[in-house]
């Protein structure tokens, strides 16, 4: 792996999204700031929307945030990690580099983004007398968990795209549905017995959860499902890199 080509590579993916801006960075704190701020007003105060079983005022922007950051830094890594071989194909003819290890840079910059919108949103929940659970130390791990699913299904579908390039339309389709699949804008409690069975099989769903768990209700993770996302993550990796090694020719040559 070409560790300094993908701290360069990260570099540039973050500074891009910014450039030719005159605050620069500065959006990447903006930006999270006040999506939190639009979500805590609408649904708190306007929509007067409430979480139940918890009577704190903000209690559904809380709930609302925690399981969309998450689901952001998963659902953007597997649609830009699905075309990347496809959109940097003229980086990858030129320079000599592994494939597998490209769309790391993707990851990486994916958890700046997210990194700088769970402070700001630690600090309001710290500022407004909710706290922290100790279980918070468990977050880091969980995210890693999330985000090499979101690898792993990212470079199998990225494999795939090279050689069909509708797939990317797909993706963005799957996506766009499975957002709705998981308990980011409703909460569990209030669908029918028969559909919160089903959704505990969505990998999405366990990590979800996880954060709610944890920054929401202020209790422990449910460890059988963190541990069936490290499976699910490891066995899709396992064979993403499987499809991987018996393409590697043809892939290069369709590129």
């Amino acid at each position: 792996m070409n560790i300094s080509l993908i701290l360069e590579l990260t570099k540039r993916d973050f500074i891009e999204r910014y450039s030719g801006s005159i605050l620069g960075f500065l959006w990447a704190f903006i930006w999270p700031l006040v999506t939190m701020a639009i979500y805590i007003v609408v649904f708190s105060k306007i929509m007067g929307a409430k979480l139940p079983g918890n009577h704190y005022t903000h209690g559904y922007g809380v709930y609302l945030i925690a399981g969309l950051a998450p689901w952001l830094a998963f659902s953007n890594a597997i649609a830009r990690i699905s075309s990347v071989f496809v959109d940097k194909k003229d980086l990858i003819t030129k320079i000599r580099i592994s494939l597998p290890t490209f769309p790391i840079y993707i990851i990486l910059s994916e958890t700046i983004t997210f990194v700088i919108t769970m402070l700001i949103y630690v600090i309001f929940l710290l500022a407004t007398g909710v706290g922290l659970h100790k279980t918070i130390i468990f977050l880091p791990f969980i995210y890693l968990a999330q985000q090499i699913l979101a690898y792993s299904l990212g470079f199998l579908v990225g494999i795939l795209q090279v050689f069909i390039r509708d797939l990317k339309e797909v993706v963005g389709l799957v996506i766009f549905l499975w957002f709705w699949l998981n308990p980011i804008v409703y909460v569990v409690q209030i669908l029918p017995e028969y559909v919160q069975q089903i959704l505990i099989f969505n990998p999405s769903f366990w990590f979800i959860d996880a954060f709610h768990d944890i920054l929401v209700f202020q209790r422990a993770p449910k460890f059988n499902y963190l541990i069936a996302l490290v499976v699910v993550g490891h066995l899709i990796l396992g064979l993403s890199y499987y499809l991987f090694k018996r393409l590697e020719k043809d892939l290069r040559d369709f590129l």
